[in-house]
């Protein structure tokens, strides 16, 4: 990991929601719509799209054999960077997106870091959210490392669509059973060896094992290292780069004393089995043919970005000054996200639409204030809303210059209509993405559909204007295909409501990757502030650029940034103001730092929590040790704020990933809620290599338990099925902590004969004080070690003390152990010296 001094402050805001918006669908048994997005910082290369081909056919085989013939890939659009040269077989995008691809495949930026990875942050059998591949795994170079490209992404792919976990343990690749140093494997019939294998100067050497005496368990270097030949079929999740590996692990052969995160995260069930508990597996039936049927491919390449803002105007936008934040918001987007080279227009509607502006593209600012001279004013506010109207209008903008074919409209609407779903044929005929921006209460379905059905963002702001809701919205429409050096991000996004006369005051800080294209937003209520901005070497900024009809300013910082700590002053009157600071990448080869955020999953229903997640990171870096802050706004404008954790508890899957959890339970309203993230770095903030592995998983939960119920045995079927039947530990000086931390217990296993090499499993419950009680844990083990007489502290004759200790961490929604560790089984029987 590589420390770095500079702290770092980004925020994004979404919707609540779950899973990227993939396009996926499974027809029969084909997966339809699967998009692989070339990422634009890979250097041109023709060959690569054939290879791209070639490992999906592969996988496509080895998938369908896998799975007893259910399942293969039937289409795949292979979307191609804007910046490689066009031919004539390119189409054009419709609903794919780089936001939106399943695969991505990028140049890692660490050198050397040419590993498969995917966004998996859910529980057992949740999907997740995107894989990632590089060029040298796509072309085979790293054969000998993960083994065919092809078997390499169904791996990724189980953990992708079904989600499944690894069935090694990188970490602890050997678990003590039966007296003995097994290796984490599954299937047991997997064979090799135990070794040290090291490389020094260019040349590798392999040596024995040895084991600890004290510990009884090998040495740290240690590893299993599998037979070339092999005749064990199982499993993918554990070592796919065997030849003959070529099945899931089953119910049958499936390794359920392995510590590995299959086991831990799916409570002890085999991969086939979560696989089978799938919607996917319980809507296919296997399919006949010894093949699957070919894989269909479309290569489509990114073009110039056409968006077109469509503007509610309707009587009801006159409410709470809606229509002139909505203004405000415009000429923001106008001003700072929407790209150089991209193609704008603007199209307003009540019952009827009108085109306010056709199609400019923007080459400069004189395209910018054109643009935003053409947004309504505040006295603009007509009848009834027709959102189709809007619609279709703006595809005929469109019509006049280009296909709509993967152009975007950005509709921005209090959402008081209830006829849009008499459009949803036109709109998916049209292949145009619609993104949509609700201001106001309304839960109005059809609009959450027309995102849904065309791959576009859902995004909503309440009335409360401090919370500043709807200029975020805005800025989450920065392009989905442009490289994330173009897109713009957000530094700073903060109001306050003055009873009286008095100051806004705060500090922002530039790191070293961002500075280009920096602009100060702020926005009042009443009366303009006196405004100040103070950059590191203290010069003063007040030349603030002044919008007085729409109640906003804005200050652009020349050239790039300066490095470090910057301040702002706004003195005003008795009024809400609010502040937003973006900037964008400093050098086009060098990615900012971001936070990427989201649910996970759509909707929700009390007491069932939410979870919030929030991805930090720098590329393919993720960044360890920020301090990360959600705030989440109801449809009331009620905030509250939740402090994420990267500790590999509660809700956090897993410790040091790089992605910051946090269950919420705080909804009381039925009703939209928007997500803001705030990750600030801190002095031991740093960069990690991505995690192929990682750390073991702790459940948590919301409400602080109550009591702790511990059971144990030695036979692990026993505790995972008739938990309630096995022996209870007392556990009357074990008094639950707070949400999220870690405790320790220390307890004499009673009740068990114990002797030299014996296992214990144990699990635990939490009962809250209603009496609710959560799922069992994960089952944690103990090796019963006996020390040699000379290790013994305790002089004393015919004693026999076992203590094992346990740390762990619960409440009510889960609990898990973290660790258990058997300090000693001192023998019962001492040889006197």
């Amino acid at each position: 990991m590589v420390p770095f001094k500079m702290p770092i402050l980004v925020l994004t805001l979404y919707l609540l929601q779950g899973t990227g918006a993939s396009l996926i669908k499974l027809n029969g048994n084909g997966y339809e719509d699967v998009v692989i997005a070339i990422d634009p910082n890979v250097p041109e290369d023709e060959k690569l799209i054939q290879q791209i081909e070639d490992m999906i056919s592969e996988a496509s085989t080895y998938l369908y054999r896998a799975t007893e013939k259910r399942f293969y890939f039937e289409s795949v659009s292979i979307l191609i960077p804007k910046t490689w040269q066009p031919k004539s077989d390119y189409e054009k995008p419709k609903h794919e997106t780089y936001k939106n691809a399943d695969i991505i495949i990028e140049v890692p930026n660490s050198p050397g870091n040419d590993i498969p990875r995917i966004d998996q942050f859910g529980k057992c059998g949740e999907r997740g959210e995107r894989i990632y591949l590089t060029p040298r795994i796509i072309r085979g170079e790293m054969l000998n490392v993960f083994g065919p490209k092809g078997k390499v992404l169904v791996h990724e792919w189980a953990h992708f669509r079904w989600g499944v976990f690894e069935e090694y343990n990188e970490d602890n690749p050997f678990y003590q059973f039966d007296g003995k140093n097994v290796p984490v494997k599954c299937s047991e019939g997997i064979t090799g060896t135990n070794k040290v294998y090291t490389c020094s100067g260019g040349s590798c050497s392999i040596r024995d094992c040895w084991t600890d005496p004290k510990t009884g368990k090998l040495n740290k270097d240690c590893m299993f290292i599998p037979d070339k030949v092999q005749s064990e079929k199982a499993s993918i999740m554990f070592m796919q780069s065997i030849d003959s590996v070529v099945e899931f692990c089953t119910e049958k052969n499936h390794n359920r004393f392995a510590p590995n995160l299959q086991n831990k995260m799916c409570y002890l069930k085999s991969t086939w089995e979560v696989i089978q508990d799938s919607e996917d597996y319980k809507k296919s039936t296997p399919m006949m043919a010894a093949e699957p049927p070919k894989s269909r491919f479309s290569l489509k390449q990114i073009g110039e970005r056409i968006l077109v803002l469509v503007i509610d105007t309707s009587r009801s936008m006159k409410v709470g000054n809606r229509l002139n934040r909505l203004r405000q918001a415009s000429q923001f987007f106008l001003l700072q996200i929407i790209e150089k080279g991209s193609w704008t227009g603007v199209v307003t509607f009540d019952s009827s639409a009108t085109i306010q502006s056709e199609l400019i593209q923007i080459e400069s600012d004189v395209q910018r204030k054109t643009l935003i001279s053409r947004l309504p004013t505040v006295t603009v506010a007509g009848g009834g809303a027709h959102i189709c109207s809007g619609l279709r209008t703006a595809f005929m903008v469109v019509k006049k210059k280009f296909l709509t074919d993967g152009s975007e409209m950005a509709l921005l609407t209090d959402g008081e209509d209830n006829t849009t779903n008499t459009c949803f044929e036109e709109v998916k005929q049209s292949g145009a993405i619609i993104h949509t921006i609700v201001l106001g209460p309304s839960t109005e379905k059809g609009l959450e559909k027309l995102s849904e059905m065309t791959g576009g963002m859902k995004t909503t702001a309440t009335d409360n204007v401090q919370n500043n809701g709807l200029i975020d919205a805005f800025s989450a429409l920065s392009s989905g295909n442009a490289a994330i050096t173009q897109r713009s991000i957000k530094l700073e996004s903060k109001g306050i409501t003055l009873t009286n006369e008095g100051w806004m005051n705060g500090t922002v800080i530039f790191d070293s990757t961002v500075g280009k294209d920096t602009l100060f937003l702020v926005t009042w209520t009443a009366q303009q502030p006196e405004m100040f901005v103070t950059d590191p070497s203290g010069n003063i900024y007040k030349n603030f650029a002044v919008e007085t009809s729409s109640q906003m300013a804005y200050l652009q910082i020349p050239n790039t940034a300066q490095v470090g700590i910057w301040t702002y002053s706004l003195k005003s009157s008795a009024q809400t103001l609010t502040l937003t600071i973006t900037s964008r990448a400093a050098n086009p080869t060098v990615p900012p730092f971001t936070v990427d955020s989201r649910m996970h999953k759509d909707t929700s229903s009390f007491p069932s929590p939410m979870i919030v997640y929030a991805e930090v990171h720098q590329g393919s870096l993720p960044i360890l040790g920020a301090n990360v802050t959600a705030l989440i706004e109801s449809a009331d404008g009620t905030t509250v704020t939740l402090q994420l954790l990267d500790n590999g508890a509660g809700a956090d899957s897993f410790k040091n990933d790089g992605v910051y959890s946090r269950y919420f339970l705080g909804y009381k309203t039925d009703g939209q809620y928007s997500l803001k993230v705030r990750a600030l770095g801190r002095t031991n903030t740093q960069r990690s290599r991505s995690q192929v592995n990682r750390a073991m998983y702790v459940q948590g939960s919301i409400n602080q338990a109550d009591r702790y119920i511990i059971r144990m045995s030695k036979d692990l079927p026993t505790l995972s099925s008739y938990f309630d039947s096995a022996l209870q530990v007392n556990t009357d000086n074990l008094i639950p902590n707070y949400a999220n931390s870690k405790e320790v217990f220390v307890f004499k296993p009673k009740g068990l004969r114990i002797e030299n090499g014996t296992v214990i499993y144990l699990a635990i419950k939490a009962v809250d004080k209603a009496n609710l009680m959560s799922p069992i844990s994960n089952i944690a083990q103990v090796y019963m070690f006996t020390s040699s007489p000379k290790d013994q502290n305790d002089s004393s004759p015919g004693t026999s003390i076992s203590i094992i200790v346990l740390s762990v961490v619960g409440i009510l929604v889960a609990i898990a152990i973290i660790a258990c560790v058997i300090v000693y089984l001192l023998s019962n029987t001492r040889t006197q010296d």
